[in-house]
């Protein structure tokens, strides 16, 4: 827990940032979205296991069809890597089809379903050790079960492509990727997937706020701005929030509210609200990014203790909900859980019996939602990491 004086001092920080949201701030939580919660709210019973019982390596579904996909990896005994594509159902949590499967050292990625149901795919080829070759496949549309070509960011061998704002029945998305020679200077750019265009590459020359941790990211399309999560992380330290226009091709920051990395993000377009979580203090931060103020909202029965703090962010832009997940419950005395908070910061649910622990992942938890049937996946239960859980709110 923050010590008394960073207590006060947080308050008074807070205070001074609520801004226009301050009066929004305090409306009670029945003043809900009119659309109702799903009546069979929460973690529900389709488990959608990896066909080959290999760790999953991201995942995601289309919010404007009825399937998913996924990628897994296992290594063997003889030291060979089994790999595979794989896409399901949404409704039954079964394997449709695999997309692609390799019995080498190569594995493959997903990074997430864009655009109008264009899934997107890394493939990790690897040639010897420390020489992989990264490729990147298109299954369009991703009931077609299988590649239909191929998509060339304009980056090089020095850089990895850490984040795809996954931004769906829009064409384009925001891309983020990770310097990784040394020097440290990540870029940003946007995407049509689909058509394999590019938007101008944005060098952010900022490497201490985004350079040395992959921040995370998520794309307004109506300002065609990546909104970045940056920061030095040191403990009790604020947070710093990034702002990259894709079409001007400039990059502007702004100090930002709660305390250490920020660990998840997403934005409500129409409004222009982002909504954060931050790994020192179990807060969830929401922002007018036009104004650049905002106000924190404390995680229930958190204590405002590290231990607690949230984990990924996603919005449904149907309903006007951000849902945020939390590895280790405050509201459970096991496993994890899902808060849902409207955008004025108002806590709608609580959705437990979820077990998504980041011990294990390779690749961070995630919420991939579908709006328009209320439904969504999440990892777990199982602690290998090769299940995924569906849920309703």
């Amino acid at each position: 827990m923050q010590n008394m004086k960073d207590e006060v001092c947080r308050r008074l920080v807070t205070a001074a940032l609520v801004g226009l949201f301050c009066a929004v701030s305090t409306l009670s939580v029945g003043q809900a979205d009119e659309s109702q919660p799903h009546p069979d709210a929460g973690a529900g019973h389709i488990i959608v296991h990896s066909k080959l019982g290999g760790q999953i390596f991201g995942f995601d579904i289309d919010q404007n069809g009825k399937e998913g996909v996924l990628s897994e990896a296992q290594t063997l005994s003889n030291g060979d890597v089994r790999a595979a594509i794989e896409t399901f159902d949404q409704t039954t949590g079964k394997i449709l089809s695999v997309v692609a499967k390799t019995q080498t050292q190569d594995d493959f990625v997903t990074l997430g379903v864009v655009g109008n149901s264009v899934g997107l795919v890394e493939h990790e080829h690897v040639v010897s050790f420390l020489n992989v070759q990264r490729t990147f496949n298109v299954i369009n549309p991703l009931s077609a079960n299988k590649f239909t070509g191929k998509w060339t960011p304009p980056i090089g061998k020095q850089h990895l492509i850490s984040e795809v704002s996954r931004t769906q029945g829009t064409s384009n998305a925001a891309i983020f990727a990770y310097d990784n020679s040394g020097n440290f200077i990540p870029y940003v750019f946007s995407s049509n997937v689909a058509a394999n265009t590019f938007g101008p590459v944005i060098k952010i020359h900022d490497s201490f706020n985004f350079g040395s941790v992959p921040p995370p990211m998520a794309y307004n399309p109506l300002t065609n701005q990546a909104v970045l999560g940056g920061g030095n992380g040191c403990f009790g330290c604020f947070p710093v929030m990034g702002l990259a226009d894709l079409g001007k091709g400039t990059f502007t920051e702004f100090t930002g509210i709660g305390f250490g990395f920020v660990n998840g993000i997403a934005v409500d377009s129409a409004d222009n609200i982002a909504c954060t979580t931050t790994e020192d203090d179990a807060s969830v931060e929401f922002y007018d990014l036009s104004t650049q103020t905002g106000f924190t909202v404390v995680l229930p029965n958190s204590g405002e203790q590290q231990f607690f703090s949230g984990a990924d962010v996603e919005f449904d832009a149907i309903h006007k909900l951000f849902l945020v997940a939390q590895p280790n419950s405050s509201s459970s005395s096991t496993g994890s859980t899902i808060y849902v908070y409207d955008t004025s910061g108002n806590l709608q649910e609580t959705l437990n019996g979820f077990s998504f622990s980041n011990a294990f992942n390779v690749v961070a938890a995630h919420i991939a939602l579908n709006p328009s049937t209320r439904t969504g996946f999440v990892d777990g239960p199982s602690s290998s990491v090769n299940e995924i859980q569906g849920f309703t709110y």
